[in-house]
């Protein structure tokens, strides 16, 4: 993995998830294991997603799987809040994956971008499972939304913008990673090529309308000031000024003010099915 500090991000992280738990839900319906014995989330991060999985499967013994420990007691904290059954196993991603052991459910959140060789990383966590047992990646999907096209504040397509500005930035961070390997992401194509059969995408929107309520209008500014210190030099100085305007706690077109507002985003998970009983 590349160096990224996940543990100062953990409050973020978790809030993220919470924002976007609606199409975890929607993800866990397509799920085409009704009754899996052991499912790993493998990239857990602060747990939101393995403390889904344990509600939804509260007779599986749900693991959540992450290199950083500091992550891991969060999700421990919060399984213990939700009053769901949730394991913990702390591992160096991606070479940890095959001290893990089978599976029937592996789910696996926008962590594979983050390893150099995708198609090695499905490879491995296609090994994680049972026959018949199901991976589910999450990649790709679309940007999200916050504002109206015209925002009030700097010129229109802000945001469109900012999505071409990420954009460059990931395809940096890809290119820097060790051992990268250039891919078409046809994602169902690379299960199939783990191994995997009936692979298929389905998408899911999370949708938190106007007024936003406190936590999703938090992760919007979080959000933003990430955009403003991490993308600050890829920005013209009308862009900036932009999202200084936005992130000023005390003017009215604010993210902490504003009353249009909201959070629109479609998230895609990728499904695949190891052959067998």
């Amino acid at each position: 993995m590349h160096d990224i500090d996940w543990a100062a991000m953990a409050d973020t992280l978790e809030l993220e998830g919470e924002v976007y738990l609606p199409y975890v839900r929607q993800a866990l319906d397509e799920l085409r294991h009704p009754d899996p014995r052991r499912v790993l989330d493998i990239g857990s991060g602060p747990g939101v997603a393995a403390c889904q999985l344990a509600a939804r499967f509260p007779r599986a013994e749900v693991t959540a799987v992450d290199g950083e420990p500091k992550l891991l007691a969060r999700a421990e904290e919060r399984a213990e809040r939700l009053g769901v059954r949730l394991r913990t196993r702390a591992a160096e991603l991606p070479e940890g994956l095959a001290d893990l052991g089978p599976a029937d459910l592996v789910w696996s959140g926008q962590f594979v971008h983050h390893v150099g060789d995708q198609q090695a990383a499905l490879g491995r966590l296609a090994g994680l499972l049972e026959p018949g047992g199901v991976l589910a990646i999450v990649e790709g999907g679309l940007p999200a939304r916050f504002f109206p096209r015209d925002p009030g504040v700097g010129r229109p397509g802000l945001q469109e913008r900012l999505d071409a500005a990420m954009a460059d930035r990931f395809s940096g961070m890809r290119d820097e990673l060790p051992g990268s390997v250039a891919v078409t992401e046809d994602w169902p194509a690379m299960l199939r090529a783990a191994g995997l059969t009936e692979a298929y995408s389905a998408s899911f929107l999370v949708e938190h309308p106007a007024p936003l309520p406190d936590g999703p209008r938090l992760w919007v500014r979080r959000l933003l000031e990430r955009y403003r210190h991490g993308l600050g030099e890829s920005l013209d100085a009308d862009d900036v000024a932009a999202l200084d305007h936005l992130l000023d706690p005390a003017s009215p077109a604010g993210v902490d003010r504003r009353p249009d507002m909201f959070v629109l985003v479609a998230k895609t998970v990728h499904f695949g099915r190891r052959p067998g009983s």
